[in-house]
């Protein structure tokens, strides 16, 4: 394919939006200058994140906003359903893979959190491609579609019963699950667990409500966080 020309270019790179140039102009005259120095701090001795947050890409879910975050306090990386792939140095998604390694290994995070979220909908098409619903498929040439192929487990596992809707939000809480036993296939990932320098956490926020649910490996069910003592 030949490259975009400069005068392609310039057509199509634009001035950013008022509104967004706006919001800046605010957020730099309060948020950035009551806390200057703490700015300069992070500047000066680079990051420390004690979590990594992988979360989707979907704009509703604001992890930092859930959890109260200020700025360097979270890894984050967002991807389409917040999947996590199996270890596979020779595959091709590298872009979760390598964010995952290098908050382990260079970041040293203490926790890895994997927060699914209600009417998700990335996990929505990859029910309706596994089960092959007509109308419904992705392209194979799509890249979602080859992302969403990570799902196939997790949909493996659904149960027989049950309308598409309720199996799709049982998919988005299993897809966490399966996303975490991916993770633990990392050697770097296992390794950190072993050494008891990292702990690994499945959530699912439902938007509406704003409730979120932990995952409980011991009753292998998604519960409501209990208010610490």
């Amino acid at each position: 394919m030949t490259p975009p020309s400069s005068a392609d270019s310039s057509s199509s790179i634009k001035p950013l939006p008022s509104y967004l140039v706006k919001r800046y102009m605010a957020w730099h005259k309060s948020g950035f200058e009551e806390n200057r120095s703490w700015f300069q701090h992070l500047a000066e001795m680079g990051q420390h994140p004690r979590a990594m947050v992988i979360s989707c890409c979907d704009s509703r879910v604001q992890a930092t906003a859930i959890f109260g975050a200020e700025s360097g306090e979270f890894f984050i990386h967002r991807n389409i359903a917040n999947l996590i792939p199996p270890f596979n140095p020779s595959g091709d998604h590298h872009g979760t893979s390598a964010a995952i390694e290098y908050a382990v290994t260079a970041l040293k995070v203490a926790h890895i959190l994997v927060l699914g979220h209600s009417g998700c909908g990335g996990i929505q098409h990859g029910y309706h491609t596994c089960n092959q619903t007509p109308g419904h498929g992705l392209e194979d040439t799509s890249f979602i579609k080859k992302w969403l192929d990570i799902l196939n487990p997790a949909y493996d596992l659904l149960p027989d019963e049950g309308t598409d809707e309720e199996k799709i939000a049982t998919l988005e809480k299993r897809s966490v699950v399966v996303s975490l036993q991916n993770l633990m296939g990392f050697p770097f990932v296992q390794e950190a667990i072993e050494a008891d320098r990292l702990t690994l956490h499945g959530l699912w926020q439902d938007i509406g409500s704003g409730a979120l649910l932990a995952y409980n490996a011991e009753t292998d069910a998604f519960e409501p966080l209990e208010s610490p003592l």
